[in-house]
């Protein structure tokens, strides 16, 4: 059975969760499936730089992503919006309302909400880097390369 061959990741502000999900779906799966992330308030310029440290530790940079909203979406026609936050599967649902989409809501936890050290960040960070890592390998094993 072939999977998607586009796929959409949906958060709340395109920084974290949503962006590290696109980044880890990129590198697993590589050029055989088209990946793109949106989220539904994006207010900062780049993403959030545990979530760089987090992927930078697999292996795979997220320094250049630059959030955007689902307003900033060239084109929104996917085969599949996996959505990440409680906001965000309320807006994917009406993004694919009239489309012959697939939708799918991984409920995932914001990493942001954890205080304390670095340290004590970065084991939250990591610790949705790689609950990302094993759902997509789950999801997309038959796409995915060895290389993950």
């Amino acid at each position: 059975m072939a999977g998607p061959t586009s796929v959409l990741f949906a958060c709340t502000q395109n920084a974290i969760r949503s962006a590290m999900a696109e980044a880890i779906l990129k590198h697993v799966a590589g050029s055989r499936i088209f990946v793109d992330s949106v989220g539904v308030r994006p207010d900062e310029a780049e993403p959030d730089p545990f979530a760089v440290a987090a992927l930078k530790e697999i292996g795979i940079d997220l320094s250049r992503h630059r959030p955007k909203g689902f307003d900033d979406l060239e084109d929104d026609n996917f085969d599949l919006v996996i959505s990440l936050s409680p906001e965000a599967q309320h807006r994917a649902v009406e993004m694919t309302r009239t489309t012959a989409c697939d939708l799918e809501f991984w409920n995932t936890f914001d990493p942001t909400v954890v205080e304390g050290n670095r340290e004590t960040r970065m084991v939250a960070f990591r610790q949705v880097r790689d609950m990302l890592l094993a759902r997509i390998r789950e999801r997309f094993d038959d796409q995915a390369r060895e290389r993950a």
